[in-house]
């Protein structure tokens, strides 16, 4: 089984990546107002006197140190929301305990993956007959400082089973355990393509919205299409 300590460290190389997230899921201007950790106190004491939603807004901070936000950067919300915003599901590299910051090489990459999840969760949907659900493309610049690279670790490995995490959840587990900042790793969904899992958000530079994207419902997702004026 794959463990951390056998994957090699990638160099500090700045990475650019793409992300999909359902656009009913607005940016948090509290994160995006600050400078740092000080402010971000300041400010959270007085917003939550008159803001009772505020906490829901912010998600769960105790699973995030302070020292992990990168406050000051462009789209400082949607670095940190996937860690404040669990998913007690899971994921690839999660068990739902802690958050990850999946992160795709291509538009088209992140498309794969997104279309692959959502495809999988509205199939349980009973009586779904059409829908529509749109997405805000993000576009990330971060640091592979700190992170490890499974590259070379053959799609056939368990940690790459297309339904099975147990072999990835315990890797995930050993990677946040240890303070790795993230892993790269190939994409399951589009083979030949590239993904990172971030295990914290501190060596993300910036994330800008790019375009809209929306995935049509015909019993299956049947088309995906850039938004015009996007």
């Amino acid at each position: 089984m794959v463990t951390p300590d056998a994957l090699p460290a990638l160099a500090d190389e700045k990475q650019h990546a793409w992300r999909l997230i359902n656009s009913k899921y607005p940016p948090i201007s509290l994160f995006n107002d600050v400078a740092d950790a000080d402010e971000f106190e300041t400010l959270y004491q007085i917003q939550s006197l008159t803001n009772p939603r505020l906490q829901n807004e912010l998600g769960r901070l105790e699973l995030i140190p302070r020292q992990d936000i990168p406050f000051g950067i462009p789209g400082c919300a949607y670095a940190t929301a996937p860690f404040t915003h669990v998913n007690p599901a899971g994921s690839r590299f999660s068990n739902g305990t802690f958050g990850v910051l999946y992160l795709a090489d291509a538009v088209d990459t992140a498309i794969a993956e997104v279309k692959h999840h959502q495809q999988r969760y509205w199939s349980g949907v009973e009586h779904l007959n059409y829908d529509r659900f749109v997405f805000r493309g993000l576009s990330c610049r971060f640091r592979e400082v700190g992170c490890v690279d499974a590259i070379d670790v053959p799609l056939s490995d368990p940690i790459y089973a297309p339904d099975d995490y147990s072999a990835s959840h315990f890797l995930g587990e050993g990677l946040k355990r240890k303070g790795v900042a993230g892993l790269r790793y190939h994409s399951v969904r589009s083979p030949g393509n590239v993904c990172w899992a971030l295990m914290t958000p501190r060596h993300v530079v910036s994330i800008h919205q790019s375009a809209h994207y929306e995935m049509i419902w015909n019993g299956r997702i049947t088309s995906v299409h850039r938004l015009a004026g996007a």
